[in-house]
């Protein structure tokens, strides 16, 4: 794009977490000189959200604003400003404020929390997702208050390590058969049940919630739960009901479906991070990634094809952390379509990997408490190096000693 033509470019990003502000910095650092807009549906300064579940709950920091300097890179916030349509016929974007005209779009929009049926409006329960919900949650974990954790997700975990680190009473309960049940499969996950008696918590499987009232969580067998507080943590949904009607195409889970450049099927809008999928010609199928890792590297592809700098498809390896009970989870990859799964150390230790191959090939890694693991074993999946997997399987030969 010539810079004449940029200087008179007005894009606007709808959303002001990790997608939409690194969607600004990366148009500024690849060269875009045109205004660009940032608009946030929540008031405060943007930040980031992993400290949510960490530090900010455990009031161990009182925020998480990101380093960036918006005046100095010239990008305009729009802060607590909630967007409610797209009419991409007329380039404009509908605002409580008014209409936002733009020339290029960026919808960064991430995802909302899925609320738990029944249980909305009643006293004490609580979501976690934004800074007001930790900012909320804080008093629950003063307080030392009897909590129950609906989801034993990575969400539920890490809410739960930090409330039994607070001293809460702390019982999670699940519908499925174990935890991360739709994260990894039963073999994998099964070992992580275990750390939640282990430190104390609670965590009962097979169990649904019936009714959420206040001072108690009924389960649909009966059983009552006492709860001073109860924290939902079942997933999440793309935040896109905003653009029904804008012609914008959606997949069934409200997902933007994104072309390998994280176009959408508007002329001029982009979609990145949760609130949209991609083609992944690395795992042959589309991909919605809720991760953190996902919103950081994004945002650089749109930035490129925006300014016409093209980087080629988006096609990166998944990456997240978490941080629970003690122990630092790293993952990196897709395992769907693997046909093979080796254990690398035993689940009842402290650390231990697990690598899935396809054909000889490592297409995912989760390691417990082994960093080492992951950095050798993304770099694996990354290059689609074979591995000889006897060797693979044996924890004290290192990763990239496996190639075949």
């Amino acid at each position: 794009m010539s810079e004449q033509k940029q200087a008179q470019q007005q894009v606007v990003i709808v959303g002001a977490g990790m997608a939409g502000v690194q969607t600004a910095v990366a148009l500024r650092e690849q060269g875009f000189t045109g205004p660009v807009t940032l608009i946030g549906a929540e008031p405060h300064q943007p930040y980031d959200r992993p400290p949510l579940s960490k530090a900010i709950l455990l009031g161990k920091a009182e925020d998480s604003a990101f380093d960036v300097d918006f005046e100095a890179l010239d990008v305009e916030l729009r802060l607590g400003l909630d967007v409610t349509g797209l009419r991409a016929a007329d380039h404009e974007i509908d605002t409580e404020a008014g209409p936002v005209p733009y020339d290029v779009l960026v919808v960064a929009t991430g995802a909302h929390p899925i609320t738990l049926p029944g249980a909305e409006g009643v006293p004490g329960v609580h979501l976690l997702r934004t800074l007001d919900d930790a900012v909320r949650l804080g008093p629950v974990l003063e307080r030392r208050h009897t909590v129950v954790v609906v989801g034993a997700g990575w969400i539920g975990a890490e809410f739960a390590t930090a409330a039994r680190e607070a001293g809460c009473a702390v019982t999670v309960v699940e519908a499925a058969d174990r935890p991360l049940a739709g994260a990894l499969p039963a073999e994998v996950a099964a070992p992580m049940a275990g750390w939640y008696g282990a430190n104390g918590a609670e965590l009962l499987t097979h169990a649904r919630v019936d009714t959420v009232e206040t001072g108690r969580v009924v389960l649909a067998d009966g059983r009552e739960l006492p709860a001073d507080a109860v924290v939902v943590g079942i997933g999440a949904r793309p935040a896109t009901g905003w653009l029904a009607g804008s012609g914008i195409a959606l997949d069934l889970s409200g997902a933007v479906t994104a072309d390998e450049r994280l176009r959408t099927s508007l002329p001029d809008v982009y979609a990145v991070g949760d609130c949209a999928s991609y083609p992944s010609a690395r795992y042959g199928e589309r991909l919605l990634v809720h991760h953190w890792d996902n919103a950081l590297q994004g945002p650089r592809t749109v930035a490129a094809t925006i300014t016409g700098a093209d980087t080629g498809p988006y096609d990166p390896v998944p990456y997240f952390w978490s941080e629970q009970f003690g122990r630092f989870i790293q993952y990196a990859g897709h395992h769907a379509d693997a046909d093979e799964l080796l254990w690398r150390g035993d689940p009842a230790e402290d650390t231990w990997s697990v690598l899935w191959l396809r054909a000889g090939v490592p297409v995912a890694l989760l390691a417990v408490g082994r960093p080492r693991d992951l950095a050798q074993g993304r770099k694996l999946i990354e290059t689609a190096t074979a591995v000889d997997p006897a060797r693979a399987a044996d924890p004290s030969v290192p990763l990239k000693a496996a190639v075949r």
